[in-house]
């Protein structure tokens, strides 16, 4: 195995003395090996300004999931020994290359049911966005001058319509209904002849929710509009099928399903064929559309996340669809005021979005430092700024920065949840025991009809 090369090479360089003061810690080839904290002591962990008495349990699995360690094994060759540049057409290295990469291109491939030949690689599903996005009303733009999207995608979607609205493009936001799905008929209203693409996520990466894209393509196909959608939180979680939802162009990424990060890929029809205007220039690789050396390790790494998705997905999903009813029953059966935030029929098991009423969703962050979860994308985390997701929805200001996003995946344990249960209910009530809104809440008063008053 791949693991047995590396540590024979690795075991001769630990022998030497490191010369280097950065070479302190020993080396690790354990996929689950973290790196050791800036401060590291008998009483905890100190990072940032935050103590805490060990590492957190991991639930944020839309930001990013772990490397599988199958993913690893299947990388690392790529590193230590066939390490040749796939674009190289002399010589032996460069041949075993380009055929790990076309061999990660038909693996891709075959979890959407699509042909290798439609595969492009890129550096993740932004690039994807940008290159779908910009790329096709830039080749169209003598005809084609509208693009119909959603409110709740995700910011790289958002800015790029930003960015062609700013070249005189057209661009039309749909709402979303309370549950956070689109309104088909809304939809059909909003194309026109000029549109030249919708583009509708595929799962949500702040709530979770699984839009129609079957019905979408449907309508797309009728109006012989092209449809694209960022799957990057769909891949290997949901079955797809390029063909069956009529998909144009499909961003992908790796680091979504347990692959490396720094690696994602782009789905291209080819028939009936959709074109792009390339977003970057060099050697053209990967048909011309994404040029630059194409990183080995990381395209190998993905094609081994997406085989592993699909020989598991439905295990892992069965899996995670318990934890999830055992991380929701458990909060709702202690606390009161709690809101799930989005479809709960329609939606991706593993995100959990939801809003505790009379708490704020930062304090209760900070409280939960024994735990990794987030208040939203984290694209756009460091804002303080509620959802712009949650408010598309309708969901109130206050409760919109009161939700907590909790991420299940495939190394998710049942000890794991039982503890975020309880650090959950443990910090909510002590931050409601603080607020005096919920003890109004408790007397019977109804919040909403009070008449504040400035001074």
């Amino acid at each position: 195995m791949a693991s047995k090369l590396i540590a024979t090479t690795l075991r001769r360089i630990l022998l030497k003395p490191a010369a280097s003061p950065f070479l302190r810690h020993p080396f690790s080839t354990a996929s689950a090996s973290a790196v050791e904290p800036l401060e590291d002591d008998t009483n905890g962990i100190s990072m940032k300004g935050v103590k805490i008495s060990g590492r957190p349990l991991y639930l944020d699995m839309q930001a990013t999931s772990p490397v599988d360690p199958r993913v690893l094994d299947a990388m690392l060759p790529y590193y230590i020994s066939r390490y040749g540049n796939p674009h190289s057409r002399t010589h032996l290295y460069g041949w075993e290359s380009e055929q790990a990469v076309e061999s990660a291109r038909a693996q891709v491939a075959a979890l959407i049911n699509a042909s290798p030949k439609e595969i492009i690689f890129t550096s993740g599903a932004t690039e994807s966005n940008n290159i779908s996005i910009k790329g096709v009303m830039h080749f169209y733009k003598e005809k084609k001058r509208h693009v119909v999207t959603t409110q709740t995608e995700h910011k790289c979607v958002l800015d790029s319509c930003r960015h062609l609205q700013q070249e005189g493009f057209e661009v039309t936001y749909l709402p979303v209904k309370p549950d956070g799905l689109v309104d088909l008929e809304k939809l059909r209203a909003s194309i026109r002849p000029d549109t030249g693409l919708v583009s509708v996520m595929m799962v949500n990466n702040e709530i979770g929710v699984i839009q129609p894209i079957e019905e979408i393509g449907n309508i797309c196909k009728e109006f012989n509009v092209p449809l694209h959608t960022d799957a990057a939180q769909a891949l290997g979680k949901i079955p797809i099928d390029v063909n069956k939802m009529n998909i144009s162009l499909m961003s992908l990424s790796g680091h979504k399903i347990y692959g490396p990060k720094g690696v994602g890929a782009l789905y291209m029809r080819r028939r009936p064929r959709i074109r792009v205007e390339p977003q970057m220039n060099g050697g053209g690789q990967e048909r011309g559309i994404r040029s630059g050396t194409v990183p080995t390790p990381f395209v190998v790494g993905f094609g081994a996340a997406c085989e592993l998705a699909m020989k598991e997905m439905e295990y892992d999903d069965k899996r995670i669809r318990a934890l999830q009813e055992r991380l929701l029953n458990g909060i709702r059966g202690k606390l009161d005021g709690v809101v799930v935030n989005g479809s709960e029929e329609s939606r991706y098991a593993g995100n959990l979005n939801i809003s505790f009423a009379f708490v704020e969703g930062e304090s209760l962050l900070m409280g939960l430092k024994e735990v990794a979860v987030s208040s939203g994308s984290a694209c756009t985390s460091a804002s303080l700024e509620p959802s712009y997701v949650l408010r598309a929805l309708g969901v109130d200001e206050d409760m919109a920065h009161t939700s907590i996003r909790y991420g299940i995946g495939r190394f998710t344990t049942e000890e794991e949840i039982d503890k975020a249960v309880g650090l959950t209910i443990k910090q909510v009530e002590k931050l409601r025991e603080m607020s005096p809104l919920y003890e109004m809440y408790k007397d019977g008063i109804d919040i909403k009809s009070i008449q504040w008053t400035q001074h």
